[in-house]
């Protein structure tokens, strides 16, 4: 389970102070995905870049399976599996290799890496990239193994930035059975993306944040009939005030 208390965070900028996380506060539970869902400029990669310890928040806690972030950082990166919005791979390396490096970086040992590598090698459809060197792979291949090296410890928390983005159709509906399976395995995921279909349709819970506060959460359906929207994308924009929220 994954609980953002009361998060702050601002950064100096040469006009001023800008406030890009100013009180968020919700819970990801196990065993459910939830899905975070804002504007451009929302505070959404600012709050996921603090869960996962890349920032310290100015002010609230992450509680990560009840660790507090602040206090041991160290354990709540190893209870974690993310991928984060830059996701490159080692390019001299094979997808295998990139595995096994992150493999070692956790202490997995030989046996347990290989073990790891050949389930998510088969759950994420990897048997005929697994030994080939990452330089040139497609968009939907660089994805797989970036999933598979961040989950190659076997996290119960894991953390999705825009998982689909610049995925084909087929690699998408693949990469939404791995999201399913991950929540049905009991798991925690956190999943950001701009496309209102996906969101609905993956999410068991949704949380929309704008200028750095949670401004709704619940279901597809609760938003929707909250707002009294026939769609997500009409209750969304609902909930952040104007359409122009969109641009901001």
């Amino acid at each position: 389970m994954i609980t953002a208390q009361q998060l702050h965070k601002a950064f100096k900028t040469k006009t001023g102070p800008v406030q890009a996380v100013d009180g968020v506060d919700f819970t990801a539970e196990d065993g459910r995905i939830t899905g975070l869902l804002g504007p451009n400029g929302a505070g959404k990669t600012t709050t996921l870049r603090m869960l996962y310890t890349l920032m310290q928040p100015d002010s609230g806690r992450v509680l990560v399976d009840g660790i507090d972030a602040s206090q041991d950082p160290a354990a709540v990166r190893r209870a974690l599996g993310v991928l984060p919005d830059a996701r490159g791979v080692y390019k001299r390396l094979t997808a295998r290799e990139n595995i096994r490096y992150f493999g070692e970086l956790h202490g997995l040992s030989k046996a347990q890496i290989s073990d790891r590598t050949r389930v998510l090698g088969e759950q994420l459809d990897m048997g005929e990239i697994l030994d080939r060197q990452t330089e040139g792979f497609s968009q939907g291949q660089r994805t797989k193994t970036a999933i598979a090296r961040a989950l190659v410890h076997d996290p119960r928390n894991v953390i999705l930035d825009e998982p689909t983005n610049g995925l084909d159709v087929m690699t998408t509906r693949a990469m939404r059975d791995f999201l399913f399976k991950l929540r049905d395995d009991g798991r925690c995921v956190i999943f950001s993306s701009h496309i209102m279909q996906e969101v609905a349709a993956l999410c068991d819970r949704i949380v929309i944040i704008a200028k750095g506060r949670v401004v709704a959460d619940g279901t597809a359906d609760e938003l929707r009939a909250r707002f009294g929207k026939p769609n997500l994308e009409d209750a969304f924009v609902s909930a952040i005030g104007s359409e122009e929220g969109l641009l901001a």
